[in-house]
């Protein structure tokens, strides 16, 4: 039992070695012969209020881990009520800082611009205290410790002239000429086969007739 500031009192039950009742869909449609026993933890969690006008209701969990500790049912439901700011925050990077905006041709490269985006993610955390709040007409009031990533880049332009930078001084250039007009790319791009799409079977009797 554990006070949330957002949920109120959250209580947690645990039942060890509780298995799911698998069959023969999704994942397990190719299985051949008797479903294996998977036995994990049942949690079962009650909260004492849901943001909006709801009622809370019973929230049923499972894990694949057995014997579990107290800490470990507490760790568990804890990351399950923080998933929403994980979706959230991959929708941040995705639409905000445009993490799948570029088309990049390698994996190296999208390693590196994935780390550069988490370095500008970090960035705006750190700065939340030293941004000023620029919501929207309706947007409510927040806290200036509190600011979302996504509000502190509103103002970051104001914070940017300063802050130390590493880097020296751009030196003055000029765009260079580029393709002649009118010629071709001589260079053409890598294409890769992403193979063929087969739909799946929703059913176990479709499976075995599309096999069969």
């Amino acid at each position: 039992m554990q006070a949330t500031e957002r949920y109120g009192l959250a209580r947690a039950m645990a039942w060890d070695r509780v298995h799911p009742r698998l069959r023969h869909l999704s994942a397990w449609i190719d299985h051949i012969g008797e479903l294996p026993v998977m036995n994990g933890t049942l949690i079962r969690l009650e909260v004492d209020r849901v943001p909006g006008d709801s009622e809370p209701v019973p929230v049923w969990l499972w894990s694949s881990k057995t014997g579990l500790t107290g800490m470990d049912v507490d760790m568990r439901w804890q990351a399950f009520l923080r998933r929403f700011d994980l979706e959230h925050t991959f929708r941040m990077i995705k639409q905000t800082l445009g993490w799948t905006r570029p088309k990049l041709r390698t994996p190296e490269a999208a390693d590196r611009w994935t780390w550069l985006i988490i370095a500008a993610h970090t960035q705006l955390r750190l700065l939340r205290a030293a941004a000023v709040d620029l919501r929207r007409p309706w947007e409510k009031p927040t806290e200036p410790g509190r600011l979302t990533p996504a509000r502190v880049r509103r103002g970051f332009r104001n914070l940017r002239p300063h802050l130390a930078c590493p880097a020296r001084a751009s030196k003055p250039s000029h765009p260079g000429p580029g393709r002649p007009l009118g010629s071709k790319n001589r260079r053409l791009a890598t294409r890769h086969d992403v193979g063929k799409t087969v739909k799946r079977a929703d059913t176990f009797g479709e499976h075995v007739r599309l096999k069969g």
